[in-house]
């Protein structure tokens, strides 16, 4: 259900494979991604993206209401993402929910499909959100807009992620893995000092 392709250029592409259910996210499939983000220190560049029209629905609702939804395996996933030294792009095939928000939030950037819905519902599910996803949220989009999507529980749309400064660009369907791969060409062809140290200075 995940996919892993290691281009020689040094490209990391990870693939949500579970359309047939939204693309939820087991235990299982939460530790294959930690995994994968933990070992991919040698990576120059990482694509996470999904198969079909949802990026990711979050929790596999059964899962969820047998504790994966406060589980320290998205705080473990999203916080190997960010600690990666390479630029990470978030590649969103369709909507993006739920705590699946955090991989998104610890990637560098984030395009997405003009039918991409972006929301997550942690206050009428009962959930805190994961401890980083409020403050990268914040960081990206202002306090008073991370409160609309987690307080208030609103769903926007692509341009309206945009907009706010969650999504950075609106792709057609068919140029969201060229667009993707595009925005990694500088930083495969340099030098892995120089492409670590850009991405450092921007923090």
């Amino acid at each position: 259900m995940i996919q892993l392709e290691v281009a020689d250029s040094g490209l990391w592409t990870v693939t949500l494979n579970r359309p047939e259910k939204a693309n939820a996210l087991t235990a299982a499939m939460l530790t294959e991604l930690a995994e994968i983000a933990e070992g991919a220190q040698a990576a120059r560049g990482l694509i996470l993206t999904g198969v079909g029209k949802v990026f990711s629905a979050g929790a596999d609702l059964e899962e969820a209401h047998a504790g994966l939804a406060t589980s320290p395996l998205w705080e473990r996933l999203s916080g190997a993402l960010a600690a990666l030294p390479c630029l990470k792009v978030a590649a969103l095939n369709g909507t993006l929910a739920g705590g699946a928000n955090g991989m998104a939030l610890a990637c560098d950037l984030r395009i997405a499909v003009p039918g991409a819905r972006l929301f997550y519902p942690v206050m009428k599910l009962g959930y805190l959100p994961q401890p980083s996803d409020a403050g990268r949220m914040a960081a990206l989009i202002g306090p008073a807009r991370t409160k609309l999507l987690l307080a208030a529980g609103q769903k926007i749309s692509a341009q309206e992620a945009y907009d706010f400064g969650l999504v950075d660009r609106i792709v057609e369907p068919e140029d969201l893995m060229s667009t993707a791969q595009d925005l990694l060409a500088h930083a495969l062809a340099a030098e892995p000092e120089i492409a670590r140290g850009i991405l450092q200075s921007c923090r």
